[in-house]
């Protein structure tokens, strides 16, 4: 009896890391009815007038806050230098943990922590959060139906502008490691393989010839599926057009949104999906393809929610035993890796092929 209680009592959540992205899971856990924020950490001034705020305790570092009496799950928002070695104390500790994207600031590094979560059966869900969204799920569905056909191709984008004050208040962003590929691809990697399946090879081209940083600016890059797909994908944070994830799925209210534009199109031999407006051409006699006939038009339907919302729902699933993680350890190393071979590829010019 005790012990149904206490998997149905409300979980207590800490969050380390009160910048942009854990104020976010904080706002989370606070509308959540099945989860209450145990504490914060973080040494910052600003985190301690955040948790007086919310009512609760702030403690300078993990150790602290384990010493006075564990919660019963945290999320690691920190800075990404952090992501493992917190990670790999709070497993220590028999805490589960939600650890934001990346998994880990080299595949090296991802690996050591997917060995011991593995060797401990720790419970660990990567912050991968668009992987909780209805519209990524409705679109999966779609492919898996077979609507479109066997698939044939993928094309995306994720092109917007990042405005000069987001480089003079991050001065680091304008040096190698602060460009779009690190901060911003593996998004879309988690979603393209979503999508189309393991990705096996890639290429790629970047410039800097826009702002002329040391980091790349534009990104075109090349993508070979396990299963034949091919894939383009173009990537700008200097260019002002709204065809990205942000700015197309009306998830995030903080961006402005454009309900007609569009940041994938699967295709395949009897169709094509544009993702998020969810706008389905096929072919109604698929014996009778061709580029002279039309296509038979319509939007799928989906309800929209907040990913950030579903994935903390997710998470206290996963805490209480009920759910294993949506995006594992090994997910997210995927992620990484396929992300680095990116850049390697952008760098020598070279097809970096990846193991199968």
């Amino acid at each position: 009896m005790q012990d149904s209680h206490l998997k149905n009592s409300k979980k207590r959540i800490s969050v380390a890391g009160a910048g942009v992205i854990g104020q976010a899971h904080i706002a989370v856990i606070q509308a959540c009815v099945e989860a209450e924020l145990a504490s914060i950490v973080d040494p910052s001034p600003a985190a301690q007038i955040l948790a007086k705020q919310a009512g609760v305790r702030c403690f300078s570092s993990i150790d602290d806050m384990l010493a006075s009496g564990q919660p019963d799950a945290i999320v690691l928002a920190t800075p990404n230098p952090l992501h493992v070695p917190q990670a790999l104390q709070c497993i220590s500790a028999g805490l589960p943990v939600l650890l934001e994207k990346p998994v880990a600031t080299s595949v090296a590094e991802g690996e050591s922590l997917l060995k011991i979560s593995q060797q401990t059966g720790a419970k660990i869900l990567i912050g991968h959060h668009r992987a909780h969204s209805p519209i990524m799920h409705k679109a999966r569905q779609v492919i898996a139906s077979g609507q479109l056909g066997t698939l044939v191709s993928v094309m995306g984008s994720a092109t917007f502008m990042k405005p000069d004050q987001y480089f003079r208040d991050g001065p680091w962003r304008a040096q190698v490691g602060g460009g779009p590929l690190l901060l911003n691809m593996i998004h879309e990697v988690h979603n393209l393989r979503v999508l189309c399946g393991d990705i096996v090879a890639v290429q790629a081209f970047s410039s800097h010839a826009t702002r002329q940083f040391d980091v790349e600016d534009t990104v075109a890059i090349n993508l070979r599926f396990a299963n034949g797909v091919l894939g383009n994908f173009m990537l700008s944070d200097t260019a002002a057009c709204a065809r990205s994830w942000e700015q197309t799925s009306q998830e995030n209210k903080a961006y402005a949104s454009y309900h007609d534009e569009d940041c994938y199109v699967v295709t395949g031999t009897n169709g094509s999906l544009s993702i998020p407006t969810m706008r389905l051409k096929t072919y109604p006699r698929p014996e009778d393809r061709s580029w002279w006939k039309e296509f038979e038009v319509g939007t799928v339907g989906l309800v929209r929610a907040d990913p950030l919302k579903l994935q903390m729902e997710h998470f206290i699933r996963v805490i209480k035993g009920d759910a294993e993680p949506l995006v594992t350890v090994r997910d997210g190393l995927l992620n990484l890796r396929i992300t680095e071979a990116i850049i390697d590829a952008a760098r020598t010019g070279q097809v970096v092929y990846l193991e199968g």
